[in-house]
């Protein structure tokens, strides 16, 4: 664990257990927030994290531990199997609610069916009681828990009124089955509401499974990031190679990596060529060139040579582990959304309770007769019809439609909150290549060609190079019916391109520069042009002159124009970043109609460029295919992938794009909008609901009418405002 000890300020993510709902992290905020040292406090419930700020002089971790431990939570403090606790305990979790949510179901779908068709048979109260006991106490038994611990430290949450309604609709159906002549003895009707305790318990059990389900996919873009981390690496010792795992390397040590593994360490190469994949880092599909003197960076991939290199930045400095750092930490920060069902949880809950013991207390003192009967079903009528199913539904239920008609649409959404708010959008940052781009080069022009000995020349030469533009270059030489020559001589001059002879003739293909080394290169309109451009050349010459040459680019997805000028036409402003140079940059720019961009950006840019637009309160959208982008994408306020990226990028998104299609981001934004229309409907009924029913249900018609609303009227009453709200959201399936 990290010594706290040494510093003054500490920045620290450290996993919650122990929360169910929005109100739980509010109670572990609120306590550690009230504790010295504590400077800055956010719990995510969603990952189930806190991030805190703390002065080390002041408290420990350790300390902060105890207090929350106190208030009935845990936290899981950092060590060396962080991790594997962390997943243990999800695990652990999820297989309890699973297990919960079914049995619940088996037994009280049953007794709700009993109470609905067979209700005057006068043998369903006892068959009831003994399936509806396990559901409660059993199935249910963690509201229980967790209300109890709840109310030991003076606070309220959900669990709290969903154990105090179906606690108190159990209880009165059990004395109402063992004394129903209580009741018919005062002339009212002897009615059980074993289905109403069950049935809830059943429903909110379901709704939290698949709530689990859907945070347990936010650690996986972590788990694959890590994955890219070697787990041993080869060390040259005493001259000679040595295997050791990758917590011993420490800087200066000089670091041997064969072709096809992954780099394990940043660092400087010392000895040997080769080609690396890094588009994990720069998101550009072409390997890079690696010979003495250039950088490596952990968890790229080296494709061919043996390259030794000096470890420059090991552990938790390298450029991998930043990424992942950052990552994590722009998924626990926490969202807007958040806050206000927090301040709901924290309100609702206490008030609900508060009307119920109101209810009772007002019958027991203003009614005569039957004070103590009046009073026993209007507070469990208010606890019952207040149950939050209607407003728990009414949004989740709109995302469910929403989602799965996006994933019809070819859209994959992966939680509420980017649904919520892609309607809101006016900022969206896009990432060029692999998302306006196709992600792989391909020749555009050339010239030299027409000379038959020309293009088998150059087919020759390409076919013994190993350099990756090759595999762009051959295909197309080969449409010209060339054919393989035999070269007496290849040479690969690192950093530049290859020499080759063929009928004692020395050949030269490679770059403008190294044109230019060798004074062959001269000034041409259409080299101009190609430099204009922006595209990758490559040119074959004998050593008097250029005979022939190739330029590539990385071609423009065809429905990219459309999906940036529609995107524009709904007045969001479309940003560009690249880590190409800007003449590419510019050019990919201008013929999409962008007129913003930056090039030449790393990833740590990338997130940096995002978040500054949201400190100019934009609601900010990243659109990104690569490893590179997953910062950005895990700081935006909407992030969307393509499917055609990688898996790192798609884990970290909330929403991918299953087509490719560009124009699906604008029908997500169409689909949010009328989503979150049908969620303020489905809020403004169900609040409308408690705020009529709830009255009721305490008997402020009794005065007027005589009317007194039994808890059977009030669990169908609650009943019919869950249906009202469900069927409302499936319009959105038209």
């Amino acid at each position: 664990m990290e010594n706290l000890e040494e510093h003054t300020t500490i920045h620290i993510q450290v996993p919650v257990t122990g929360m169910t709902c929005a109100a739980c992290a509010l109670s572990v905020e609120k306590v550690l927030k009230k504790q010295e040292g504590v400077e800055n406090c956010a719990v995510n419930f969603a990952n189930e994290t806190v991030q805190l700020t703390i002065d080390g002089d002041k408290t420990s971790i350790e300390k902060l531990q105890s207090k929350v431990q106190s208030v009935g939570y845990d936290l899981i403090l950092p060590s060396d199997d962080t991790r594997t606790q962390v997943e243990a305990y999800k695990t652990q979790k999820h297989d309890s609610l699973k297990r919960s949510a079914i049995g619940s179901a088996i037994l009280g779908i049953p007794v709700s069916i009993l109470g609905m068709f067979f209700m005057n048979e006068p043998w369903v109260p006892w068959v009831s009681w003994i399936l509806s006991t396990p559901v409660v106490f059993y199935f249910g038994k963690n509201f229980f828990f967790n209300a109890w611990k709840q109310a030991l430290h003076g606070s309220a949450n959900m669990d709290t009124l969903v154990a105090a309604s179906t606690g108190v609709a159990y209880f009165f159906s059990v004395f109402t089955t063992l004394f129903p002549e209580f009741w018919h003895h005062r002339g009212l009707h002897a009615h059980i509401y074993f289905e109403a305790s069950a049935i809830v318990i059943v429903f909110v059990l379901i709704g939290k499974l698949l709530e689990e389900n859907a945070k347990s996919n936010t650690s996986s873009a972590i788990k694959k990031l890590i994955g890219f981390q070697p787990k041993t690496v080869w060390l040259i010792v005493n001259g000679e190679e040595q295997q050791v795992p990758i917590d011993e390397v420490r800087v200066g040590d000089r670091v041997v990596v064969k072709p096809g593994e992954r780099i394990a360490v940043d660092g400087k190469v010392l000895f040997g060529h080769s080609f690396v994949d890094e588009s994990m880092i720069s998101g550009e599909p072409i390997p890079v060139e690696k010979s003495k003197g250039t950088k490596v960076f952990s968890g790229t991939i080296n494709q061919q040579g043996t390259l030794k290199f000096l470890a420059e930045k090991v552990g938790s400095e390298t450029l991998l582990s930043q990424i992942i750092k950052r990552v994590q930490e722009a998924q626990g920060s926490k969202a807007p959304i958040q806050k206000l069902v927090d301040k709901i949880a924290s309100v609702f809950v206490p008030v609900v309770l508060g009307i119920a013991i109101v209810t009772f207390i007002s019958w027991m003192v203003f009614d005569g007769t039957n004070a103590f009967s009046y009073a026993l079903i209007t507070s469990v009528s208010v606890l019952v019809i207040a149950c939050p199913c209607a407003l728990g539904l009414a949004t989740p239920t709109a995302i469910m439609v929403g989602i799965g008609k996006a994933a019809e649409e070819g859209m994959l959404i992966k939680d509420a909150e980017s649904l919520e708010l892609a309607h809101r959008l006016d900022t969206i940052v896009l990432d060029k290549t692999g998302t306006l781009t196709e992600g792989k080069p391909s020749v555009k022009d050339s010239f030299g060609l027409e000379d038959s000995h020309i293009v088998d020349l150059f087919v020759s030469i390409e076919q013994a190079s190993s350099h990756p533009l090759a595999q762009a270059i051959i295909p197309f030489l080969k449409e010209k019916n060339s054919k393989n020559q035999t070269l007496s001589h290849f040479e690969n001059v690192v950093g530049k391109g290859v020499k080759a002879v063929l009928e004692e003739t020395t050949y030269f293909l490679g770059s403008v520069k190294w044109m230019r080394e060798l004074g062959i290169y001269q000034e041409n309109q259409l080299y101009h042009h190609w430099q204009n451009l922006g595209y990758t050349t490559v040119f074959l010459a004998n050593e008097k002159e250029i005979l022939a040459g190739i330029a590539l680019e990385d071609t423009i997805k065809p429905d990219a124009k459309k999906a940036i000028s529609t995107l524009q036409e709904a007045g969001i402003e479309i940003v560009m970043l690249t880590g190409d140079n800007h003449k590419t940059a510019q050019k990919v720019a201008f013929e999409l109609g962008i007129t913003q961009f930056k090039a030449e950006v790393l990833p740590s840019d990338k997130s940096k460029i995002v978040r500054e637009f949201q400190q100019k309160g934009n609601v900010v959208g990243m659109v990104g295919d690569g490893i590179n982008d997953s910062e950005a994408l895990a700081q935006a306020d909407v992030s969307i992938a393509m499917s055609k990226g990688s898996d790192v990028a798609m884990d970290v998104a909330k929403i991918t794009l299953i087509s490719d299609q560009l124009i699906k981001i604008s029908e997500v934004i169409n689909l949010s909008k009328r989503t979150q229309s049908i969620i303020q409907q489905n809020l403004f009924w169900a609040f409308i609901y408690n705020i009529i029913g709830i009255p009721i249900a305490a008997g402020v018609l009794f005065p007027i009418n005589g009317f007194l609303m039994n808890p059977m009227l009030a669990g169908a009453a609650m009943a019919f405002s869950s249906v009202s709200v469900v069927t409302n959201s499936l319009r959105l399936k038209k």
